[in-house]
């Protein structure tokens, strides 16, 4: 295949080709017809940004990711058989694009791991927001298969059957790892607080 640019994200252009399916749009993407991929993007652009922005919490880095994944679609496409529809396996994709990120980055320390404020705060709401933030770091720091269940589930809303299609596991293992999943981020947060316990 050619090469493919996904430019201006997101954008939305108006197109004749809305009634031709997922998987004809692929296999002619497939021989060649980028046309037919930039339909894909733009059908699928707002799912795919919306997803990466619950992992990413940034509005400019869900936009990266965003692109990213869909320029690894775009490469991995001719491996892409049909078993599953084409939104879950780019679902698939952009999950394993930004956790390939968020590891990246506390590899090279740019996730904060740290408190983020020092000494007590009294405002209730802003505590509510700071809890928020310490829950979605801690998911950062679970396995890959772990935090990609624990973001579907929780933040995607997302039915235990459509997960272990995304994840290609059976409905059994998935709930197997999402207990296991829970213990182990119950354990990261209280490990996180009592870190923040002034000493």
């Amino acid at each position: 295949m050619s090469t493919v640019a996904v430019d201006t994200w997101p954008r939305t252009l108006e197109t004749g080709l809305n009634d031709t399916s997922d998987l004809e749009l692929v296999d002619r993407t497939k021989r060649g017809d980028t046309d037919a991929f930039s339909i894909l993007v733009r059908r699928h652009q707002q799912v795919v940004y919306n997803l990466a922005y619950r992992y990413m919490r940034d509005s400019a880095l869900a936009e990266d990711m965003a692109q990213e994944a869909f320029l690894k679609a775009y490469r991995l496409l001719g491996g892409f058989r049909g078993d599953c529809s084409f939104s879950t396996w780019l679902y698939r994709v952009t999950c394993s694009v930004c956790l390939t990120e968020i590891a990246r980055r506390k590899k090279r320390s740019e996730v904060p791991l740290e408190a983020a404020h020092a000494g007590t705060v009294d405002s209730a709401a802003f505590e509510a927001v700071d809890m928020a933030e310490i829950v979605r770091r801690c998911v950062t720091k679970l396995p890959a298969k772990y935090a990609s269940i624990v973001t579907l589930y929780y933040l995607d809303q997302m039915p235990y059957e459509q997960i272990a299609e995304i994840m290609k596991i059976p409905l059994g293992t998935l709930k197997t790892w999402m207990f296991r999943a829970r213990k182990d981020l119950r354990t990261i947060i209280e490990e996180e607080l009592n870190c923040r316990e002034p000493g």
